[in-house]
C-alpha cells in the first residue's frame, strides 16, 4: 500500500514538471517571436510590434489565432499521411529533447521526500539529446519531400546535409568535456560545476573548454538554423525554404519547434558550459534561506542565463550576413571538425599528463 502511494505521488509529480515544462516551451516560443521583432527594431532604428496591447504583447497571440484560422491547404499531389506527420514529428521532437535537462536542484520536503526538477535522470542523457535531435531532420525531410514541390525537396535536402554535417562537430567538442567530467548524465555534469569558484580554478565548463564552447556554439547555430546558416529558409534562392506547401497550424507548428528547439539548445548549452543552475556564492545563500526558496532561486538562475542566450542568439541573427551554401560547408567540414579534434586531443593530452 505504502509503495502504490509512494509511485502515485511521483507520478503526479512528473505529470505537473512535464506539463510545466511544456506549457513554458510553449510560452517561451510565442514570446519569443516578440523578442525576435523588438531585437531587430532596436537594432534597425524601429519600433517594433506596438499595436496588440502594451507594447506589443499581444502580438505572439494575434499571431497564434490567425494561424489557427487560416485556411488549411494539403496540395492534390503530396503524400497526405506524411505531409501532415512531418510538422508533427517536428514538434514532438522540440519538446522531447527537454526531458533530461535539470531544471533546478532536488527539492527536499519538511517530509524527506526528495523532489527532482528534471523529468528523467537517464545515465546517457547527452546521448538521448543527440539521438532526439538527429530524428527532428526527419521532420524537415519527410514535409520537403511529401510536398511534392521541387524547391520544398531541394531546401529539405540542403537543411538535412547541414544538420549532419554540422552534428559531427558538435559531437566531437562534445567529446572533450565528456572527457573532463567523465559522465554523459545532464545531472552529473551540472553537479561537478557546483558553485563558480573551487579554490584553484573556475568550476564552470566554459573555461575549462572555451574552444569546444565556441565549437558547439556555432555547431548550433547551424543545428538551428538561425542566421548565418539559415539556407535552409532562405527566401531568396528557395522562396519559403522547405514548409512552403505549408498552412495554418501545419506551418504553425514548424516555426513553433524552431523556437522550442532555441529555448531547449540554449538550457542545454547553459548546462553543458555555464554551470546550469549554478551561481557565485550559491552555499551561503542556501544557509540562509528555505529549501524551496533556495530552489526557486536556482531555477531563476538557470532561466536567466536562458534568456540571455536566447538574446544573443537573436543578436548574432541581426549582425552577421547568411553564408553562401560553400561558405557553409567548408566552414563546417575544413575548420570545426579539425579544430574539434585538435581540442580532443589536447584535452587527452592534458587529461593524460597533467590531471593524472
Amino acid at each position: 500500500m505504502l509503495l502504490m502511494q509512494i509511485n502515485t505521488a511521483f507520478i503526479i509529480e512528473k505529470v505537473i514538471l512535464i506539463s510545466v515544462i511544456l506549457m513554458g516551451s510553449l510560452g517561451v516560443a510565442m514570446y519569443a517571436t516578440w523578442a525576435e521583432r523588438k531585437v531587430a527594431a532596436i537594432m534597425q532604428d524601429r519600433i517594433g510590434p506596438n499595436r496588440a496591447g502594451p507594447f506589443g504583447l499581444f502580438q505572439p497571440l494575434a499571431d497564434g489565432l490567425k494561424l489557427f484560422f487560416k485556411e488549411e491547404i494539403i496540395p492534390d499531389r503530396s503524400t497526405r499521411f506524411l505531409f501532415i506527420l512531418g510538422p508533427c514529428l517536428a514538434m514532438l521532437t522540440a519538446c522531447m529533447t527537454s526531458t533530461v535537462v535539470p531544471w533546478g536542484p532536488d527539492y527536499v520536503t519538511s517530509a524527506g521526500r526528495v523532489i527532482s526538477l528534471q523529468v528523467a535522470d537517464i545515465n546517457i542523457g547527452i546521448l538521448f539529446v543527440f539521438g532526439v535531435v538527429s530524428l527532428g531532420v526527419y521532420g524537415i525531410m519527410l514535409g520537403g519531400w511529401a510536398s511534392n514541390n521541387k524547391f520544398s525537396l531541394l531546401s529539405s535536402i540542403r537543411a538535412a546535409s547541414q544538420a549532419i554535417s554540422y552534428e559531427l562537430a558538435m559531437g566531437i567538442s562534445l567529446i572533450a568535456l565528456l572527457m573532463m567530467t567523465g559522465s554523459l548524465s545532464l545531472r552529473d555534469i551540472v553537479s561537478q560545476q557546483h558553485g563558480f569558484w573551487d579554490g584553484h580554478w573556475f568550476t564552470w565548463n566554459v573555461f575549462k573548454q572555451p574552444l569546444g564552447f565556441i565549437i558547439f556554439l556555432i555547431c548550433s547555430f547551424a543545428e538551428l538554423n538561425r542566421a548565418p546558416f539559415d539556407l535552409p529558409e532562405a527566401e531568396s534562392e528557395l522562396n519559403m525554404g522547405y514548409h512552403q506547401e505549408y498552412s495554418s497550424m501545419k506551418l504553425g507548428f514548424y516555426l513553433f519547434a524552431e523556437y522550442i528547439n532555441l529555448f531547449v539548445s540554449s538550457a542545454i548549452i547553459i548546462t553543458l558550459f555555464w554551470g546550469g543552475y549554478n551561481f557565485p556564492f550559491m552555499d551561503k545563500v542556501a544557509g540562509g534561506v528555505s529549501p524551496l526558496l533556495f530552489t526557486i532561486v536556482c531555477v531563476l538562475v538557470l532561466l536567466t542565463k536562458v534568456i540571455m542566450m536566447i538574446l544573443f542568439f537573436m543578436f548574432i541573427r541581426w549582425t552577421l550576413p547568411r553564408f553562401r551554401y560553400d561558405q557553409l560547408m567548408r566552414l563546417g567540414w575544413k575548420s570545426l571538425i579539425p579544430l574539434a579534434l585538435v581540442n580532443m586531443l589536447i584535452t587527452g593530452g592534458v587529461i593524460l599528463w597533467v590531471l593524472k
